[in-house]
């Protein structure tokens, strides 16, 4: 089939290469502007357009929904069908419409449960041991779409939010080509998708993955994990931030429980350990302090010359602090 591909992150892109590697041609590819990144914040293309130019073909780059470059570009090209993942834009309806078979979603969750932004991060953030792939067909409504295949994947214990989306990538990348492929022959049937189950995967912002020792450790180990690397885990101490890109649960013991919050216990390689809310310790087992390198916890805790019984803050920072 003719096949318009709508995506921007490398998440996109994993999935775009293997589609340009399977029986449907990509016609055309729709991404979003070019936007600073990086140190440097220079201004650079996305995962998506950068892999599209290397394989030369035409891309457009609205700047928003309402673009007319949008339209003109599927008229254009004339797909039978618009695979979208991890675009950025809410598509309107004009644009669902456009292609013949409709717009195919792959989205990073079992839905109903985890529609929106950030279903990844969120499935961590929540304990889960499973999520998945979900394709379905776009409507106007958030994730909302019939489904029309779903695979399941599990969730390993210490996997980041990083680490878990290269690996739904891939999946989503060969699950949307048998979607493609069983369009094609006619074998597929949608399902609705049942509204009265639907969980939410809300954008998180910067303070997502601010740690302040209150939650119990196995949400706090949660929440590093999930906030990694985006939006990033931090914890504070004397009011500045320290990136945590790793943490663990220590196997032994419990910690005092007159030990409040964010109190250090230990200093072992390769971490700090520190109290949490329900008595229980997590190791931060590296961690990148601001203007500097990653390292180990226990390294940062030398240059810094923490001992046991000093304290991470527990409360975000003021301008008083």
């Amino acid at each position: 089939m003719r096949v318009v591909f709508m995506g921007t992150p490398a998440f996109a892109a994993t999935i775009l290469d293997t589609l340009l590697r399977s029986s449907h041609r990509v016609v055309g590819v729709v991404t979003r502007p070019d936007r600073p990144s990086g140190r440097g914040r220079t201004v650079s293309p996305s995962p998506v357009a950068t892999l599209a130019a290397q394989h030369g073909l035409p891309v457009v780059k609205p700047e928003n929904a309402l673009d007319p470059a949008l339209r003109e570009a599927l008229q254009q090209w004339r797909p039978d069908v618009a695979a979208v993942a991890a675009f950025g834009l809410i598509l309107k309806k004009d644009i669902l419409e456009l292609p013949p078979r409709g717009c195919v979603n792959v989205h990073a969750s079992l839905l109903p449960k985890y529609r929106g932004a950030a279903p990844i991060q969120q499935a961590i953030i929540d304990g889960c041991t499973e999520t998945g792939i979900t394709t379905m067909l776009m409507e106007e409504g958030l994730d909302s779409g019939p489904i029309l295949l779903q695979e399941r994947v599990p969730i390993l214990p210490d996997e980041t939010g990083g680490e878990l989306e290269m690996r739904l990538a891939d999946v989503g990348a060969r699950v949307l080509v048998q979607t493609l492929d069983k369009m094609e022959a006619g074998s597929l049937t949608p399902a609705p998708q049942d509204d009265s189950q639907a969980t939410w995967a809300r954008s998180l912002g910067p303070e997502a993955g601010d740690v302040f020792f209150q939650e119990t450790a196995v949400r706090t180990h949660n929440r590093i994990r999930g906030c990694t690397p985006r939006p990033g885990a931090r914890v504070y101490l004397g009011g500045a931030p320290v990136r945590v890109w790793r943490s663990a649960l220590p196997a032994d013991g419990i910690s005092p429980a007159e030990a409040p919050p964010g109190t250090i216990l230990d200093i072992a390689e390769p971490g700090i350990v520190a109290v949490c809310g329900d008595a229980r310790p997590i190791m931060l087992c590296e961690v990148q302090p601001a203007g500097r390198g990653r390292m180990s916890g226990a390294a940062f805790a030398r240059g810094r010359h923490l001992k046991p019984g000093d304290r991470f803050d527990t409360h975000p920072p003021t301008d008083q602090d």
